[in-house]
């Protein structure tokens, strides 16, 4: 449906099975681009997936069909690792055109409401959800700019950048700041030609289902219950009746990436099957 032959995408926080960065990665790769895909280590969810292996299994779907790909494993809160992460992708690629800042801290002791709220937790938060996407834009940005033949920047937002829940202030800070970091961006690079736009789902059918409803579900529940629970209350608030897959995210990225969205820049667009309507 889009057209990405010879463009090259730097996709963040790739590594889990049913994650949205795997969704992306692989169908960017499907439109025709070539991809480095990147988590804080190369099978993040190890402990819950033994027979996924991460990165390495996003790496041999890619080349499946027909495309180039490399894993990157990178801290994106922390700039050295950044650059390197850049420069390697660079090195091997010759270029990018496209950047999904996508990674993301998973649901902990974070979720709770703010007079409980440690400061360590807070800033753990804000140093992924935040500051890695600024490394990540920063990196990115210089090399398109040099470049110089423009490029799709596309952040990871979420429907709680646009409306805050309780429980959820760090995160959701976070998420209107990464709105707020796009519309910035958006106008600095639109000189160069780099388009800017930020993705706001809604809850996403993730490994991260099973964090938040560890810590948003009763204690008295098993693990399986509480799953159940936090999906069948979450489903309750969706007009069309399911979580969102990371297909349907994947989609709007594979858009915003292709030169069907060229005139698109500084937008924050709403994923999330209707639960939140803006």
């Amino acid at each position: 449906m889009y057209n990405l032959n010879g463009k090259v995408a730097l996709v963040t926080g790739a590594g889990g099975k049913n994650g949205i960065g795997r969704a992306i990665a692989t169908r960017l790769a499907k439109e025709g681009a070539d991809v480095a895909v990147n988590d804080i280590a190369e099978h993040p969810y190890a402990a819950d997936q033994a027979e996924w292996q991460g990165l390495p299994d996003v790496v041999r779907e890619i080349e499946a069909m027909g495309r180039r790909a490399i894993s990157v494993v990178a801290d994106v809160s922390d700039a050295k690792q950044v650059g390197e992460m850049v420069d390697k992708t660079v090195a091997y690629f010759g270029k990018i055109d496209i950047l999904i800042n996508n990674a993301g801290t998973k649901a902990g002791k974070d979720r709770v409401h703010v007079v409980d709220l440690a400061e360590e937790d807070w800033d753990s938060v804000q140093r992924v959800n935040v500051k890695g996407v600024f490394l990540c834009s920063r990196a990115v940005a210089r090399h398109l700019i040099a470049q110089g033949t423009g490029g799709k920047i596309i952040n990871m937002s979420s429907v709680t950048g646009k409306r805050g829940s309780a429980r959820f202030a760090a995160y959701s800070a976070s998420k209107f700041a990464v709105i707020g970091f796009t519309q910035c961006l958006a106008q600095e690079l639109a000189p160069y030609r780099v388009n800017v736009n930020a993705i706001c789902p809604g809850l996403v059918d993730t490994e991260r289902v099973t964090h938040l409803a560890s810590v948003l579900m009763p204690d008295n529940l098993s693990p399986d219950e509480q799953l159940s629970a936090y999906t069948r209350q979450s489903e309750a608030n969706v007009p069309f009746g399911r979580l969102a897959e990371g297909a349907d995210i994947a989609k709007m990225a594979a858009f915003l990436a292709s030169d069907e969205a060229a005139y698109l820049t500084g937008v924050s667009i709403t994923v999330s099957g209707g639960s939140v309507m803006d």
